[in-house]
């Protein structure tokens, strides 16, 4: 991501004001990452007191590094290093490709462990949650890729990707100081919305932002956040469709 102001802007912007606006934004969600995993991942790990297989330990140990390196990349930007951001930017392309691919094989390993536990119906609708989350965040980062000469559009995207992921992190906390006490397996789908619309406040920071310092939301935000939500909102009704159920039942049929 860099960090160059939009000669476009309506209003003058004060670089010193603005430009770690982004970095600030990669703390924050980096922060939310950790601090939403810590009950059920981070503290059981230390405490050796959680049982996971090896495909879900490297999945967490790939998607916080991308947080690790969103933060750094950012800092870099507004640091005003632009040509080592840019030198290090095949790093980020290996991490996101790595984070859909094991994104997918963690949905498809929770499908078969419903499966074995004889909630395969259950499995296969909660799949869409992960699923649809790891292709909205491949698509968005590749649309930044494909716009880095554009950095007002680039950094924007980057930020939206980086937003798209918190969800789970938020759905923890949740889970742990919210939910009752539930039946083994997966949780049904639309106790997934309200954890998302908290984690996507942080958009609504960005847009708050934008509005202030150039006068107008920038149309990243407002495409793409509401691309974000109707995909989230969707979930629910395609979760419970025969289409999904048959599309995600043939994945689970050849991963058996």
């Amino acid at each position: 991501m860099t960090a160059l102001t939009d000669t476009t802007s309506p209003r003058p912007i004060a670089y010193s004001q603005t430009g770690y606006f982004y970095f600030y934004m990669a703390l924050a969600c980096t922060a939310v990452a950790f601090l939403g995993f810590a009950p059920t991942y981070w503290l059981p790990m230390m405490s050796r007191s959680i049982s996971a297989s090896p495909v879900v330990h490297f999945h967490g140990l790939l998607f916080f590094a991308w947080s690790l390196y969103f933060t750094f990349q950012t800092w870099l930007a507004a640091s005003g290093k632009v040509t080592r951001h840019r030198t290090i930017g095949m790093i980020g392309v290996s991490l996101a490709t790595a984070m859909t691919i094991f994104g997918f094989l963690v949905a498809v390993n929770a499908m078969k462990r419903s499966a074995a536990a004889g909630l395969a119906s259950e499995g296969i609708a909660f799949a869409i949650v992960p699923l649809s989350g790891i292709l909205f965040f491949a698509m968005v980062f590749a649309l930044a890729i494909a716009n880095i000469g554009r950095p007002e559009t680039h950094k924007r995207l980057m930020l939206l990707a980086g937003i798209s992921l918190l969800d789970a992190a938020v759905a923890r906390w949740f889970l742990t100081f919210l939910a009752p006490p539930g039946p083994l397996g997966p949780p049904p789908v639309p106790v997934t919305i309200p954890p998302a619309l908290v984690a996507y406040l942080l958009l609504v920071v960005a847009i708050v932002h934008d509005w202030r310092t150039r006068g107008r939301v920038h149309p990243v935000y407002i495409c793409g956040g509401a691309a974000l939500i109707a995909v989230k909102l969707l979930n629910w009704p395609i979760s419970a469709s025969s289409f999904w159920h048959s599309f995600a039942g043939g994945i689970l049929a050849m991963a058996q």
